[in-house]
């Protein structure tokens, strides 16, 4: 569980243009984003990156030049011949670990997401990202840096004052909340005000890393052998999307070794690893023609196979274990937090594109919430999970403006 420094809620009068940046375990996504005092309003403008998956292996300079080089590209783009005076604020939303010292400050603790870029763990990632801007003269200062989950909870409160707690459900899997600060250990001689509260990356992508609570299963070890970081984010590795497709491709191999699946077929697309992403998982399961035909175009397109349709019922079974195990997991990270902080009934914003996007996981995780809180049946939606506002762009915007530098934030 990490310190944030982020110590209040948005009031609805942040004021400011802003750029920001998220790097997240898929797409690097860069924004200009004005803030409307009074108003509860933004206006932005984004464009979205592909991450390489060779950048999240290659070298430091690669990775963080690779980002310069985007910013860059945007404010070529989207603001020609511009000069400014003094270099543009920037508020970077990094989806991993890392312990903060102060709000500008961050020392990555380890990658997740199947990143391993050497020279960044134990390092602040700030001057490193500086650095790469000075190379590429781009004028721009970092004056914020925030978890996606932090950006996602200050994003969703500025909009909904209900919203006490913010989720991703994505690439990856984390959570954030506002903590009172003399329940925190690490803060107890830091002279702070008695009613002090600051947010909580709780980093829970990373619980049972000891391997001694969780129902793994040997899908379960092999996924996390054959990751880039073997014996870290256990229970990450078990619900987020980045792993869902690879436990369904695990799942089909062994099946077809055993003769029950693709007969007499080509499967060499099928051993190849990480082939399927969870969109396959989502459109197989939203596919209710009787031939299952989209279901089955996304068999031939991605792994070259023509199943019957008994072998496609077959899979389409083991995508529906796979997802309920998935969504059911989730909601127990989301009721743990709420059990912590005695919350009955609270709203939760939840960004991601598994969440937002696959469209039986939300009822799957309100259904294990009923049962973990064992709710009446006349108790609905006490803890609702609601899509959030763009975390990772309005969100930071709103975390750099509630920091001490907000005077830094130029005029919209």
């Amino acid at each position: 569980m990490n310190i944030t420094w982020v110590r209040k809620y948005p009031t609805g009068r942040e004021k400011g243009r802003i750029l920001t940046v998220d790097m997240g375990g898929t797409n690097l996504r860069v924004c200009d984003v004005c803030l409307s005092a009074g108003k509860r309003d933004f206006e932005q403008i984004q464009r979205k990156y592909k991450l390489p998956e060779s950048v999240k292996t290659d070298t430091k300079e690669v990775l963080w030049e690779f980002i310069a080089d985007r910013i860059a590209s945007f404010l070529s783009d989207h603001h020609p011949g511009e000069k400014p005076n003094k270099p543009l604020p920037l508020s970077f939303t990094f989806s991993f670990p890392v312990d903060q010292r102060s709000i500008r400050s961050g020392i990555l603790q380890r990658w997740t997401k199947n990143f391993n870029v050497p020279g960044v763990e134990g390092n602040d990632v700030v001057p490193q990202l500086e650095a790469a801007l000075k190379r590429k003269n781009v004028p721009v200062t970092v004056v914020a840096l925030l978890n996606d989950t932090v950006g996602t909870l200050v994003a969703s409160h500025y909009r909904d004052p209900q919203v006490k707690m913010g989720s991703i459900f994505s690439t990856g899997c984390n959570a954030a909340y506002m903590e009172e600060c003399r329940k925190i250990p690490k803060l107890q001689d830091a002279g702070l005000p008695e009613d002090a509260t600051v947010i909580i990356n709780t980093e829970y992508g990373a619980f049972d890393n000891e391997r001694q609570v969780l129902p793994l299963t040997p899908f379960d070890h092999q996924i996390d052998k054959q990751s880039a970081r073997p014996g870290t984010q256990i229970y990450e590795k078990m619900v987020a999307g980045l792993y869902i497709g690879e436990m369904l491709r695990l799942m089909m191999l062994t099946l077809h070794k055993k003769g029950v699946l693709f007969k007499n077929q080509d499967v060499t697309r099928l051993e190849t690893e990480n082939a399927l992403e969870a969109s396959f998982l989502s459109i197989a399961e939203m596919d209710l023609s009787e031939g299952l035909q989209d279901m089955r175009e996304e068999f031939e397109e991605n792994l070259g196979l023509e199943p019957t349709l008994e072998e496609l019922k077959t899979c389409r079974y083991l995508i529906g274990l796979i997802a309920t195990r998935a969504a059911r997991l989730y909601a127990c990270g989301i009721a743990a937090i709420c059990q912590k902080m005695n919350m009955r009934q609270c709203h939760v914003g939840v960004d991601g594109a598994v969440f937002n996007k696959y469209s039986m996981f939300k009822g799957r995780v309100a259904q294990g919430l009923r049962e973990i809180f064992d709710w009446q049946p006349g108790e609905v939606g006490l803890i609702a999970l609601n899509a959030a506002e763009d975390g990772s762009g309005v969100g930071a915007a709103l975390v750099a403006s509630l920091c001490p530098s907000e005077e830094e934030l130029g005029p919209c």
